[in-house]
């Protein structure tokens, strides 16, 4: 959970730890300027003399930096060249919209079994053990975006898309250019998809099948709105066959339905 608490409490917790030997720390915090590697020095690490492992992953959100004072991702990552782990990854996002920024420093490889939150300034790398991702942006996700995503989180099982920025860079199979041609993206092992905070482009993505195919049983949540739109009515081919198998759709928004709308999801709980 975040906790606008660190500087009050789990600091002069961790302080007191003089005789430490292995740290494994995660952490949200809300509310607060950066955690940093210098930060990490001065107020942690000064105080664990002993310590010989430290692992961590440290994500702050924060509304305090002004335009002309925003930490970049450099500078972030700067702070850590003299630690003795050299696999320390940092990532930086401002969101001019809201005002909003996050901040992310973990040690690599990543452990954690779920990564929210991810911009289109994905780090590279192979994140083995997370089963669930959130997205959001400000910036559209591009298709090439989603095909870097799943050979990243090769075993993803849960996925939600928050994002209301249509795509700038739709390309269709029908280039007689190879080279032009979309690749179709697979997430073997997903069985949750949400995208009722994600523009209609978000649902062609997923649901067309010359971009994406989705495996059998997947749980989905979905504007019933959208969803009838991008599949004219539940009776486009192109977007029938990955609904064909799905094991649940939770609608959204949901007006009267056409009577051939569980022929379009036949396996389907519909709620």
């Amino acid at each position: 959970m975040i906790t606008d608490d660190y500087d009050r409490l789990i600091l002069p917790l961790l302080q007191r730890m003089s005789k430490l030997e292995e740290l494994d720390l995660s952490l949200f915090i809300g509310n607060r300027p950066f955690i940093d590697g210098d930060h990490l020095k001065l107020n942690i690490l000064t105080h664990m003399p002993l310590l010989t492992k430290f692992m961590f992953h440290i994500y702050t959100s924060t509304r305090f930096y002004e335009q002309n004072n925003c930490p970049s991702n450099e500078s972030i990552q700067e702070t850590f060249t003299d630690f003795t782990n050299k696999n320390i990854v940092s990532s930086v996002d401002y969101f001019r919209g809201t005002g909003f920024s996050q901040c992310r420093i973990y040690t690599h490889p990543y452990r954690l079994k779920y990564y929210d939150d991810i911009t289109n300034n994905l780090p590279g790398g192979i994140f083995r053990s997370v089963r669930k991702v959130s997205l959001f942006d400000e910036h559209p996700f591009e298709h090439e975006f989603f095909l870097r995503l799943s050979q990243s989180f090769p075993l993803l099982e849960g996925l939600v898309v928050e994002n209301k920025k249509q795509q700038q860079l739709k390309r269709f199979k029908t280039s007689t250019n190879l080279n032009e041609m979309l690749s179709i993206i697979k997430y073997p092992h997903l069985i949750e998809l949400h995208l009722l905070q994600a523009h209609q482009d978000y649902y062609e993505q997923f649901f067309f099948d010359t971009k994406t195919c989705l495996p059998n049983d997947v749980h989905i949540r979905v504007d019933y709105r959208i969803m009838r739109k991008i599949t004219r009515n539940f009776r486009r081919n192109s977007t029938r066959s990955n609904c064909v198998n799905i094991s649940s759709v939770f609608f959204a928004n949901k007006s009267n339905s056409p009577e051939h709308l569980h022929e379009y999801f036949p396996r389907a709980r519909i709620c």
